[in-house]
């Protein structure tokens, strides 16, 4: 299959027209270098405030309702798109109302023949929990798609290894992110790269770019897309199958075999992912031990 992950850079939106046209373009784009999975990024939905004007856009709180409120509308568009180009589409994430009230951040995944399922984003940043007032959402989930079995970390989630592992049975790993700064990127991207080299899997990671002064909350924007997989046989040496071009809004694309991915796991150079039980017994918290010289 080809992945297409996005770089994708938000607008300020005078009609719901303009953003059905702006996706479509988008999707357009992919599909016509066969783009198979297109994966958009974390919180790329917030450029939909902007429809109910600068007050709202620029107002924190005001800006997540108003997002919430159109996520239905935004879920009926990609279904349109993802049956019409034949494409397995992973929206951008979105804050949305959760399980008693409460919002989460979500990300909706669409399938070609009506699929539609979600994944919630498990830990929230400092940013989200404590200004935001973001929620975790439900549990991690693996989908068994005809692209293969598909796990999402949204973001912050794929920086912890425990949650990787919760999706050990993935083919491909998603991670879309929204990073303000240079080392924000890198953090998210070290952790994409490392859940790879674990789970022996590919993880596609898409990013928010550019700045955005009308919105407090995705204001100054970070990052490019990128597809990794474990440095080891039938792999890049690096662990890297493509990357794009820093805060360049684009699409990057990378060829995956899933056949590749079962190899490596069944008979790579190492075994990481067949390996992790072995930590059992180890991983536990090390002792204290005094470090001094001795007295012959």
């Amino acid at each position: 299959m080809k992945i297409a992950t996005a770089a994708y850079p938000l607008d300020w939106l005078d009609s719901w027209a303009q953003y059905e046209d702006k996706l479509a373009h988008w999707v357009a784009a992919a599909t016509a270098q066969d783009a198979d999975l297109l994966v958009f990024p974390e919180y790329g939905a917030m450029e939909l405030a902007t429809l109910d004007g600068a007050d709202v856009a620029g107002d924190l709180h005001r800006s997540v309702h108003s997002v919430c409120e159109r996520m239905e509308a935004a879920a009926t568009l990609h279904l349109k798109l993802a049956a019409e180009y034949g494409v397995h589409i992973l929206g951008a994430s979105a804050p949305v109302l959760g399980p008693h009230g409460r919002v989460v951040n979500r990300a909706e995944f669409y399938g070609p023949q009506g699929q539609r399922g979600h994944q919630d984003k498990q830990i929230m940043t400092r940013f989200e929990r404590d200004l935001w007032r973001i929620s975790p959402g439900g549990g991690l989930k693996v989908f068994d798609t005809a692209l293969g079995k598909i796990g999402i970390l949204i973001c912050y989630d794929s920086e912890f290894p425990l949650l990787g592992r919760a999706l050990a049975e993935a083919d491909i790993l998603l991670v879309p992110s929204c990073t303000e700064t240079l080392a924000g990127y890198w953090r998210v991207r070290i952790g994409a790269m490392a859940r790879a080299l674990e789970n022996q899997c590919v993880v596609a990671m898409a990013s928010i770019v550019g700045e955005n002064p009308w919105s407090p909350a995705v204001d100054l924007n970070t990052g490019m897309g990128g597809i990794f997989g474990p440095p080891d046989t039938g792999f890049p040496a690096t662990g890297i199958l493509a990357e794009g071009a820093l805060d360049r809004p684009q699409w990057t694309y990378g060829e995956v075999e899933l056949s590749q991915i079962a190899s490596v796991r069944s008979d790579g150079q190492v075994l990481n992912r067949l390996h992790w039980t072995e930590q059992d017994g180890r991983g536990k918290t090390a002792s204290i031990e005094p470090f001094s010289a001795k007295k012959p």
